[in-house]
């Protein structure tokens, strides 16, 4: 579950992130309006949305009255940030800035621990940096044994003077760092991200930015995160809340391509196939362990719904999952959905890969397709989505 920066915000001060004194949520012109009058002075005008990018492409602006408060509004609610539109603006006493920096934590799936990401260069993309002058970036990895007591102060130190932070904001921003670990291990998140890191012009180091990211699994030792749920921020989404409701793992996209498939690894591989073809997915669907016929119905419905797709590939390797009952599962979905009127591009491999072929080759149904390979799926499955678009 990502967080918008205000929520971002709340999190790190609860948990001794120092961050700049609270703002105003808004979802109105006027709200913003009320706000910049009642904080005064130079206020802050942000777009929330769960995207990065909000400055460049004009989703933060610096106001110098109400009135110019009240424009900028005007401008950023609708505004569309990479297909996220703005529905919810946070108004906030602008900071002095001294200098900006880049600090980050983030689950290390390949070291199985903790990555500290530390960079003076900060306000800008961190991967354009590490890309153009990598020994501006300080990597350090944490195993899980090192930091069972929390970060040490004495290890947030050297990563920030490795990070050639000044001596006016070493100390600061070494104690921010232990509190930030501390933020993650509290509240379960697996990204907990600052840009900028600011040094005040009164020599403290803040948080001016935040980007979040919590671990769904652990919404249990949370109350499910429902004080982050806020009705309003995303625009409201049909098949997402569809989704939501039948339990199924799905995120919708921008793409013509609908994509089903087992295991998140398989999807998300599904979605690079199908780009390296030339086409772009619409959605993610994870149908997991099961696929029969009421699973694959659920699924195809879903992604059927969005008008925008044009094809839909399902990839699935059998390990547990058999593949002879993914191709019944397939038939019997499009039995009962009845008139469909895409087509569907099916790939087969694993366990029971040989019959699951055979099942549909003897089926003959007109709206699927076989692929023997990924390749050859996500190539038929765009090729059949630019027919329906051109016809």
């Amino acid at each position: 579950m990502d967080l918008v920066e205000y929520q971002g915000k709340q999190l790190f001060g609860r948990n001794g992130v120092p961050v700049p004194p609270p703002g105003v949520v808004c979802r109105t012109p006027d709200e913003v309006e009320a706000a910049a009058r009642e904080i005064g002075g130079l206020t802050v005008i942000k777009a929330q949305v769960k995207m990065g990018g909000r400055g460049k492409a004009g989703g933060v602006k610096l106001a110098k009255s109400v009135e110019e408060a009240r424009e900028h509004a005007e401008s950023i609610f609708g505004l569309d940030i990479k297909g996220h539109v703005v529905n919810v603006i946070y108004v906030e006493d602008a900071s002095d800035i001294a200098e900006e920096y880049y600090l980050s934590v983030l689950h290390d799936r390949v070291g199985k621990g903790y990555l500290v990401i530390a960079s003076r260069e900060g306000g800008m993309d961190i991967e354009k940096v590490n890309a153009e002058t990598p020994d501006k970036v300080v990597k350090h990895p944490l195993l899980p044994s090192e930091v069972a007591d929390g970060l040490s102060r004495d290890v947030a130190l050297d990563i920030m003077t490795r990070a050639d932070l000044p001596d006016a904001a070493r100390a600061e921003a070494a104690d921010l760092l232990v509190a930030l670990f501390g933020a993650m291990l509290a509240e379960d998140a697996t990204l907990v991200e600052i840009n900028p890191l600011i040094l005040t012009t009164d020599g403290h180091v803040i948080a001016l930015d935040s980007k979040v990211t919590l671990d769904d699994n652990a919404a249990f030792r949370h109350d499910g995160y429902t004080e982050w749920d806020v009705e309003g921020i995303e625009p409201f989404d049909e098949q997402e809340a569809a989704a939501k409701e039948a339990g199924i793992q799905y995120v919708k996209l921008d793409g013509d391509v609908g994509i089903l498939g087992n295991g998140a690894g398989l999807v998300m591989a599904s979605l690079d196939v199908v780009a390296q073809a030339g086409g772009e997915a619409a959605n993610f669907l994870d149908i997991g362990g099961g696929a029969d016929a009421d699973t694959m119905a659920a699924s195809l419905q879903l992604v059927l719904s969005d008008e925008r797709v044009n094809s839909v590939l399902v990839n699935v390797f059998g390990g547990i999952t058999q593949c002879d009952l993914v191709a019944k599962g397939v038939l019997g979905a499009l039995e009962q959905l009845g008139d469909v009127d895409r087509k569907l591009v099916v790939r087969l491999d694993g366990t029971n890969a040989e019959e699951g072929r055979r099942i549909l080759d003897e089926a003959a149904h007109p709206n699927v397709a076989a692929a023997a390979t990924m390749a050859e799926a996500a190539e038929q499955a765009v090729a059949l989505a630019a027919e329906r678009a051109g016809a």
